[in-house]
């Protein structure tokens, strides 16, 4: 009894304290506590897309699912954790709550329910014993959730084993269960992974694509519709980015990556621009725009800035006009190009650069969009250059991507001498942008977006540039934390009228 004593304090020592954690509790990097979420996730995707999604993870784990009528109520098949007689078993199934809250505003609950055989257990007179010696001694290859209604009794001293029916298990399931007596607890663990599924997924770039969204009417913050003006507006420039000043210097490439479809990003790519300008710097903004639309970014810049500057600019445009838009020609980018005028007109030295391909998709896309920034900076060696694009292309290894494919960021920092690369650390948010839905087809919404664990913004680390003592083996040389994200629709859509007021401007 002491040696036993003993040997169990040592494993209390090493261990017991984790048998404290609250069920689905999450170690929080800040604290070091186990925690379970103070607030419910509401999912900005229809009721249909949650539940389905919620659906297929279950799946995965190779359960079957049961829909109630309306869909927004499912059961799974049932499974016993381990092998223990009968009688004495635990079984456990999962129930999924789906809730609407609107249109694109959903509510997922998932409870893994389990069910203890010892529950139905109550007081057994001398003629019961008989009665319950013979359910202890059914065969333990039937299942209590079977659908079949026969079980084979265990040979006994009444004789051999017979068939004898059972009650129904799921009748008029699954409003009535076999057990009376249920325990029920929020499984986290898969609501996490339904976050994941939902929210942690990239972007989808749509390369070509058809035009017919007409530009109407765009009326530029500071202007009149006839594009009069007692003076022209400055930019906004805000205050600089904490952290980035010494990644801006002559002849340096600094690759932004860019959530699309935020506020944030061209925010501070346009403070990046005006503090760097400010220093005297000539700098260049490259944007992934089709190097189509080189020659309308040209003519935009400088002009004046009017609204019937920024119509023929949008006019002649066959990517701000797409019917499918997936971030890359959001309002906040509209805003960016705008500003980044702004700051030419005032006197600095500010260029546009569209360097992304026109229909070419992989390798080969990645490729043509290195060679346009390569030839860019062979003909400016001075130039601060900032490149915004999408976190996948930025990046300087291949990393996590597989085969052969070298994004941008690699095949820049092979022939660049000062090719520095930052991510994006934020907390959950909204974003505008085109992703695969669970039915397989490309949607283009709002969409809530949230960070891995990797790149989610501490609530004790402040918004700015923090670089790594060593890349990062994506090729990351530092993140840019910007806080929660907010969407940014496009500054054109089919249907409607947008202004180009500087909804970007934090």
């Amino acid at each position: 009894m002491r040696r036993y004593a003993m040997w169990l304090g040592l494993v209390c020592m090493t261990g017991c304290a984790s048998l404290t954690r609250p069920l689905g509790a999450e170690r929080d990097p800040e604290t070091g506590e186990y925690e379970t979420p103070k607030q419910e996730t509401v999912y900005l995707v229809p009721a249909e897309d949650a539940m389905m999604m919620t659906r297929l993870i279950l799946e995965e784990q190779r359960y079957d699912v049961l829909e109630k009528e309306g869909g927004l109520e499912m059961y799974t098949s049932a499974h016993e954790p381990g092998n223990n007689q009968r009688g004495l078993r635990t079984i456990e199934r999962y129930y999924i709550k789906g809730e609407r809250l609107g249109p694109r505003q959903t509510l997922v609950r998932v409870f893994r329910l389990s069910y203890n055989e010892m529950d139905r257990a109550v007081e057994y007179g001398s003629a019961g014993l008989k009665e319950l010696n013979r359910k202890l001694f059914i065969d333990e290859n039937e299942h209590p959730f079977d659908a079949n209604k026969t079980f084979k009794t265990a040979p006994d001293l009444n004789g051999p084993g017979r068939l004898m029916d059972m009650d129904d298990p799921f009748k008029d399931a699954p409003e009535m269960e076999r057990f009376q007596l249920v325990r029920g607890n929020r499984d986290l663990d898969i609501e996490r992974t339904l976050l994941e599924r939902l929210e942690m997924v990239p972007s989808l770039e749509l390369v070509g694509g058809n035009t017919s969204v007409p530009a109407r009417s765009v009326v530029l913050e500071g202007w009149s519709e006839s594009g009069e003006s007692a003076q022209a507006p400055a930019p906004e420039c805000g205050t600089p980015v904490d952290g980035a000043a010494p990644l801006l210097a002559q002849g340096q490439t600094l690759l932004l990556a860019d959530p699309l479809g935020t506020r944030e990003l061209p925010s501070a790519a346009l403070r990046m621009l005006c503090e760097a300008s400010a220093k005297g710097l000539s700098v260049t903004l490259a944007v992934s725009l089709p190097v189509t639309e080189q020659k309308l970014l040209d003519t935009y810049l400088a002009s004046a800035g009017s609204s019937q500057d920024a119509q023929e600019l949008l006019s002649g445009s066959s990517f701000w006009r797409r019917v499918h838009q997936d971030g890359r020609s959001s309002r906040a980018m509209l805003w960016l190009v705008e500003h980044a005028r702004r700051l030419r007109a005032s006197g600095r030295s500010v260029s546009l650069v569209a360097f992304d391909a026109e229909k070419a998709t992989g390798n080969e896309r990645e490729a043509q969009m290195a060679q346009r920034l390569l030839d860019y900076r062979s003909q400016n060696p001075d130039a601060f250059l900032l490149v915004l694009a999408g976190g996948a292309h930025v990046r300087t290894t291949n990393a996590g991507r597989g085969g052969d494919f070298e994004p941008l960021g690699m095949r820049l920092a092979k022939t660049l001498p000062s090719v520095k690369a930052l991510d994006v650390g934020f907390t959950r948010g909204t974003q505008f942008s085109c992703r695969y839905n669970v039915w397989d087809a490309v949607e283009c919404n709002v969409f809530a977006i949230s960070p891995t664990k990797q790149a989610r913004q501490a609530s004790t680390v402040s918004p700015g540039v923090q670089l790594f003592a060593q890349p990062l083996e994506e090729g990351f040389h530092g993140r840019l934390y910007v806080g929660p994200l907010s969407a940014s629709p496009p500054a054109l859509m089919a249907g409607t009228t947008v202004s180009a007021a500087p909804d970007a401007a934090k």
